[in-house]
């Protein structure tokens, strides 16, 4: 087994991990290691843009409220305001590095408008290729500085004296390596490919949730899975998402009869929140009707959403102003329980972006703070790991055996998916969680394994997509209420006396309800007023 030694190794290339190494290189020296190309990443597909209170009738409070009312009110207070404080620093920062973000006829930042916000703060650039400009600029930064692994698969952690020490990772040849580190960081993405219909690359199979949890670390909230209302489907297949952005720009959903979907549902009908409307879509797919996005009436359609046009040409669907859509796997808020500074409950061991819950989101995160969250816990993490004091060298003792290889009697990712979409989709319920559960549970003592290195790279992704939907199958039984992305049709109503202040949290395949904050006096005076307000039940 090839061994290699680095001070940081940072595993993923979405933006969380990339902007993580653009504040460690000029430091440390860093090792990034990536399951195919650099460029593919989550991050890189995001259309809409990034959200900041940079509009000078805006202000970070009233960005603060925007995210907790869509997060169901599950939001850690201090990570969220730090979230949106943070905001307007670093979108200078982005533009110092290099991205350019659009601008209007009097060179002020394009700001658009997306659901669950109250008013415009999402920039943008290249029309809608915000996280593709994004990326690219933050790889041009660092791409020279620090040590890029492609087309290597992360297998499992190695813990030793209390601390995580390295990686154990595969290249395309099956060939093993371990890569020492005093610093481990877990920048992996999410677990859209769980789901048949996913807005997610390719490689976003839940890995870094997987290598925490089997290295003992704290791991939260992954019941709240968002669902995106508008994918784009062509014969049966998503073609991929449809921003958010475009009904901000006034597209409306309607169903085959030309009816307004969104109206009288909720008081911002299409702009409202990604679960209701998700639900609404939903409700009206299992009637096996279809719902389209009624885009007819936006100008320069073709100028503002550029990426978005590219996709649909050769469909027709332009010329027609009616895309074809449906809810898809978009993003999941829960993940490796990690502080405001990404640090894990397992020493030397960090997690950043969607892989990490970090508690901005609470229950169903707001339109384009994904990219927000990136860039804000990048910074954080960096500062936590370049104030640590230098840690002591000492040999780690791989005493690691790798088994021979056996023939496993694995079920296919196809199959993992119609479990999911299945039993533990969109709407829920106890007696299909349970069915969920036992189909995972037959699979146990493969996933459990404590040596997976003898695993083939295909069988190491469906062992990582097994426990990932096991994890998400019973924390969404525990929770025994609807909140945010959670939808429990046998509890469809909140419980705040049970479950306000709570989150389910497993450790060692031990789930607990843990608590993790009061009601803080901004959401107790305003509750029952927003509530009231956005008819949010």
């Amino acid at each position: 087994m090839n061994v290699m030694k680095t001070d940081v190794v940072i595993i993923g290339s979405g933006l969380a991990g990339l902007m993580t190494a653009y504040y460690l290189c000029e430091k440390y020296n860093v090792a990034l290691v990536t399951k195919t190309k650099l460029a593919h990443s989550n991050s890189i597909l995001a259309q809409g843009g990034i959200a900041a209170a940079v509009a000078k009738e805006d202000h970070w409070k009233n960005h603060f409220q925007d995210t907790v009312v869509a997060g169901g009110y599950h939001n850690e207070k201090k990570a969220t305001e730090l979230l949106v404080k943070k905001g307007t620093t670093l979108i200078k920062k982005l533009v110092e590095i290099g991205v350019s973000f659009d601008r209007d006829e009097k060179n002020e930042f394009s700001l658009g408008m997306e659901g669950a916000h109250r008013v415009r703060r999402v920039l943008h650039a290249g029309g809608d290729a915000t996280g593709k400009v994004m990326v690219e600029s933050v790889i041009a930064n660092v791409l020279s500085k620090i040590n890029v692994i492609e087309d290597s698969t992360a297998y499992d952690l190695h813990v030793e004296n209390g601390g995580c020490r390295g990686v154990y990772i595969k290249d395309l040849n099956e060939n093993l390596c371990f890569i020492e580190a005093d610093h481990v960081i877990l920048a992996t993405g999410g677990i859209g490919q769980l789901y048949k219909v996913t807005s997610n690359c390719k490689e976003a199979t839940g890995d870094g949730i997987t290598m925490a949890y089997r290295a003992g670390a704290a791991i939260a909230d992954m019941e709240f899975i968002q669902f995106h209302p508008t994918l784009m489907m062509v014969g049966g297949n998503c073609l991929g998402l449809i921003s958010e952005a475009v009904r901000g720009e006034g597209a409306k959903l309607v169903t085959e009869d030309g009816n307004y979907l969104m109206q009288g549902k909720h008081q911002l009908e299409d702009l409202a929140p990604r679960d209701i409307v998700a639900r609404e879509i939903f409700k009206i797919r299992q009637k096996s009707e279809t719902v389209y996005l009624d885009i007819k009436n936006i100008r320069n359609f073709k100028e503002r959403f550029p990426s978005i046009t590219n996709m649909c040409k050769h469909t027709g669907v332009l010329e027609k102003g009616l895309i074809s859509v449906e809810p898809g796997a978009h993003f999941i808020m829960g993940g490796i329980k990690v502080n405001e500074n990404g640090e894990t409950t397992v020493k030397n061991l960090y997690a950043v972006g969607e892989c990490a819950n970090t508690g901005v989101h609470g229950a169903n995160r707001l339109a384009s703070n994904s990219l927000l969250e990136a860039v804000v816990f990048a910074e954080q993490l960096a500062k936590t790991i370049l104030l640590a004091r230098k840690q002591r060298s000492y040999d780690v003792k791989l005493n690691v055996k790798v088994p021979s290889s056996v023939l496993l009697n694995l079920p296919t990712i196809e199959q993992i998916q119609n479990v999911m979409d299945r039993y533990v989709g969109i709407i829920r319920n106890e007696k299909d969680l349970k069915r969920a559960i036992t189909w995972f549970n037959q699979f146990k003592n493969i996933y459990e394994e404590q040596n997976h290195l003898h695993l083939s790279i295909h069988e190491k992704t469906i062992c990582n997509m097994l426990i990932v939907g096991n994890l998400i199958a019973n924390a969404s039984l525990k929770r025994n209420e609807s909140r945010g992305g959670h939808y429990r049709i046998d509890f469809p109503k909140t419980n705040d006396q049970r479950w306000v202040g709570f989150k389910n949290v497993s450790v060692n395949g031990v789930l607990f309800r843990e608590k993790f904050h009061e009601y803080d006096d901004l959401i107790e005076q305003s509750l029952p007023k927003v509530k009231k307000e956005l008819s949010i039940s």
